[in-house]
């Protein structure tokens, strides 16, 4: 297996309503991630893109294939791949592996959704496909009332009071918002209190609407390169030290082991093994927080720290940067946005801008960071894990 690097990396600005077509923001940053990795579209050999919902907010599938005839990368195999909010991570892992084989040299992988054109009541709809269309949606599943059982099992498990909790998960929201402030790209750039999230409106008991994500459009890129390549295209490449991916069953099959989810330690194992490092070498991480418990959830999952004492890291500050292990200082998914198509891709851009000390401008730089980790969860439980370095 070949050493493979993100060279360049390209990414819209995300929120509400945009003007323009799903293909437009993909494009849009691809093509500046192709320009800053000093390629230009004919030394592409293959796109890997990951869209969720494209057949139903546009009525438009293939966005792949007219992706890659707008950019310019005529007839190269382009591939769409689909797995709920995990899928632009699901993609660069594939583009990773073809690289890694020796099959491709560059390849260009990413994402891009544009949920907010369907509006609330069919958004909401669509995204419930992601659990179990026989058992789990006509039960009343939707994925803020799976998060919801999530928070009362985690509560009971590990005898963590809910209110207690919910101090916990207050404090999440205002930290991702304190650092979406300063990012640029965020769908929210305004910083919140832990008693707005507390006496807000609750969308289900016991989630209030600032622990939950939005829905968002936006399109993020990156280009994968061989050492080799790599190394005349960029005098900063980062490289994709480990991966790994695990799935999940509807919610009764994991019933024994929630509110953990086995897949994730399955994936991140993985991952740690294969880049030979474990929780505590990594320097900041960007996590899968959908809804604020997710965040918790996580960060167990992941191994920085034990199980029924997440909240406590927020609680300490040890997420904030200067802290034991910096989490989602874009803002992640609760303040930067969420559209699913895009997430993983713009949570390796961040990753990717950290190891590389691009962040100070923006107050976010987490000093000396070296190893990153990404973690992205799709639907009932298809996680993907990468983790990143610089060397």
């Amino acid at each position: 297996m070949r050493k493979v690097a993100v060279v360049g990396l390209g990414h819209t600005r995300f929120m509400s309503d945009s003007p323009k077509s799903q293909v437009e923001m993909l494009s849009e940053a691809s093509m500046d991630a192709i320009s800053a990795s000093n390629l230009t579209s004919k030394d592409i050999q293959a796109i890997f893109c990951g869209n969720v919902l494209g057949d139903f907010s546009e009525g438009q599938g293939m966005i792949q294939s007219y992706l890659a005839d707008d950019i310019g990368c005529f007839n190269v195999p382009a591939s769409r791949f689909e797995g709920a909010c995990a899928s632009a991570t699901m993609a660069i892992r594939d583009a990773y592996m073809w690289v890694a084989s020796g099959f491709y040299d560059i390849v260009l992988a990413g994402g891009v959704e544009k949920a907010t054109a369907m509006g609330t009541s069919l958004a909401t709809r669509t995204f419930a496909m992601f659990h179990h269309a026989r058992y789990e949606y006509p039960a009343g599943f939707t994925f803020p009332a799976f998060f919801a059982m999530l928070t009362h099992l985690y509560s009971g498990r590990y005898g963590v009071p809910l209110e207690k909790l919910k101090e916990q998960m207050a404090m999440i929201s205002v930290q991702s918002h304190h650092y979406g402030a300063k990012n640029p790209k965020a769908q929210f750039q305004k910083e919140i209190t832990a008693e707005q999230v507390l006496n807000g409106f609750t969308v289900t008991t016991p989630l209030q609407l600032l622990d939950c994500c939005p829905f968002s459009d936006g399109a993020a890129a990156i280009v994968l390169a061989s050492e080799e390549a790599a190394r005349r295209l960029t005098d900063r490449p980062v490289y994709i030290a480990g991966v790994g991916q695990a799935s999940s069953g509807k919610l009764s099959a994991q019933h024994k082991y929630l509110p953990r989810l086995r897949a994730r330690e399955i994936s991140v194992k993985q991952a740690y093994d294969m880049a030979g490092v474990g929780p505590e070498d990594i320097d900041v991480c960007e996590l899968h927080d959908c809804f604020s418990i997710a965040s918790i959830i996580a960060a167990e999952g992941l191994g920085f720290a034990e199980f029924g004492k997440g909240g406590e890291l927020w609680e300490k500050g040890e997420t904030r940067i200067g802290g034991k292990i910096p989490i989602n200082i874009s803002g992640g998914l609760k303040s930067k946005g969420h559209p699913i198509g895009a997430t993983g891709a713009s949570q390796v851009c961040e990753i990717v801008r950290q190891l590389r000390g691009e962040l100070a401008d923006e107050e976010r730089q987490v000093g000396g960071a070296r190893v990153g980790l990404v973690d992205t969860l799709g639907g009932d439980g298809v996680i993907v894990n990468l983790i990143l370095r610089r060397e």
